[in-house]
């Protein structure tokens, strides 16, 4: 641990030493990697960026993170600038890295300072790290505002619904809780966890094989009954019923060349013969063929 520190620091005294880069020697630097792709330009440029990258992570350190994990993750967006810098710009590195540099970063906490996922819009992103900052300029004026109106101010400056500053309240306010967590005293093995309270709608696991199962075994029945229909019984009962979109009785008649009448005529005899076969092959099925 200790030599893990020494080395930050030596790293962070060296970042801060690096020389400062004029002007004309940024942009030769710049062209120099865009366009031959030298590796000693780009370590120079960067090198002597790296106490922005530092300044920048130092921001976020209230958040509960590795400083050195921050400054990693803005090494990541320095290198990222560099890429995508274009010295005919006449702009300064510094002043292009920092939005990417900015942007690594609170990716990084965005995907590490919560199991649970948080919302990766801008307007969220916005949420997530301005909220703090609003509610101490809210307390600071004087206003006496409740809850629900701080929310509501809150809401508008950052342009999002008041519930998503709720969440974001509340998320920022408590940690992580553990499923596993148990309610009772201390960690005695009688007492309960969370997850025990979780209520799931879904079927027991025997529950769910045997509808699997009776559902196959209907299936199988179902297209055995079928081929007592005749071909224009099975078309149209097709046509009808076992489609996602069931045509309509005239578009079949006229298909077919029949009335709507006919078709609907037709369409119950084939039911009902349906119904009678699927009876007569399984009777101790029978209250399962609601065939309409």
């Amino acid at each position: 641990m200790n030599r893990h520190m020494s080395a930050g620091r030596r790293f962070v005294k060296a970042a801060m030493a690096a020389p400062y880069l004029e002007r004309d020697h940024e942009r030769a630097l710049a062209v120099r990697w865009r366009d031959h792709q030298d590796n000693e330009a780009l370590h120079q440029l960067t090198a002597s960026h790296m106490r922005l990258v530092i300044a920048l992570a130092a921001r976020f350190n209230h958040y509960g993170l590795s400083m050195s994990d921050l400054i990693q993750e803005g090494h990541v967006g320095l290198l990222e600038a560099a890429a995508r810098f274009e010295p005919e710009r006449e702009v300064r590195f510094s002043t292009y890295a920092t939005w990417w540099i900015r942007a690594s970063i609170q990716d990084f906490i965005l995907r590490n300072w919560s199991i649970v996922r948080g919302g990766t819009s801008s307007s969220q992103k916005a949420l997530f790290f301005n909220l703090r900052r609003l509610r101490a300029r809210l307390a600071q004026t004087g206003a006496e505002l409740n809850e629900d109106e701080m929310y509501q101010q809150i809401a508008t400056a950052v342009g999002v619904s008041k519930e998503d500053v709720a969440v974001m309240d509340a998320r920022l306010s408590s940690p992580d809780s553990s499923l596993n967590a148990p309610l009772g005293d201390g960690d005695q093995s009688g007492s309960s966890e969370r997850q025990d309270f979780l209520v799931c709608n879904q079927p027991l696991p025997d529950e769910a094989v045997s509808e699997a199962m009776d559902g196959d075994r209907r299936t199988a029945w179902l297209r055995a009954a079928l081929k007592c229909l005749s071909e224009r019984e099975m078309k149209i009962l097709h046509e009808r019923r076992l489609v996602d979109e069931g045509a309509t009785l005239e578009s079949l008649g006229a298909r077919l060349g029949i009335s709507k009448e006919r078709v609907r005529q037709i369409e119950n005899r084939a039911l009902e013969k349906l119904k009678k076969a699927l009876i007569q092959n399984h009777p101790q099925g029978a209250a399962a063929f609601a065939v309409a």
